[in-house]
């Protein structure tokens, strides 16, 4: 007597069958919406771009001391030579987000909208701005080995730059300094 001995088959029936094809869809839903979110929230700023690092160039290149300061406008910053060093000037007034100017007839940055005015270190002087001009790190670094020489402070105070150095000048827009208040 011989047996036959058959596979048994797992048989789907057609419910079975929608329920996992349902659920399958969803699971590549659920994927690609993560990765979509995922990618989206990935900061991926360029050199060059807000939010990424600017080179300005080298000392020898900077404005002289106390002279107007230089507009970036791809960067949103102005860049300030003050006695105390050199500083990279948010272009949005802390009152209400409106984009100032610099005046060269009166030497002072004025916010045209409601009158807020701060000298070429981003300091108030007046007006209902609330704190002083939001700014940026900047970074000087040296032409041969890439090396940062030096940093301004995250308070926001100017970059003192090395003498006797012909350095370049680095702006993160990646990191933006919160104006001191004025109250």
């Amino acid at each position: 007597m011989t047996e036959e001995i058959s596979d048994p088959k797992i048989l789907v029936n057609r419910r079975e069958f929608i329920n996992l094809t349902w659920l399958a869809s969803l699971g590549f839903i659920f994927v690609d919406v993560g990765g979509v979110i995922y990618f989206f929230s990935m900061p991926r700023f360029k050199d060059g771009e807000f939010g990424g690092t600017f080179t300005v160039g080298k000392t020898s290149d900077l404005p002289s001391v106390g002279s107007a300061p230089t507009s970036y406008p791809k960067g949103k910053f102005w860049l300030a030579n003050t006695d105390e060093g050199v500083k990279a000037i948010y272009k949005v007034c802390t009152h209400l987000g409106c984009l100032y100017n610099w005046s060269d007839q009166e030497s002072k940055f004025i916010c045209p909208c409601h009158g807020s005015q701060f000298q070429n270190d981003g300091s108030y002087i007046q007006g209902p701005a609330p704190r002083d001009l939001d700014s940026f790190i900047i970074q000087a670094v040296d032409p041969d080995s890439g090396e940062i020489i030096a940093e301004s402070p995250a308070t926001g105070a100017p970059l003192r730059l090395p003498e006797g150095q012909d350095v370049i000048i680095k702006v993160d827009t990646g990191t933006k300094i919160t104006g001191n208040p004025h109250n």
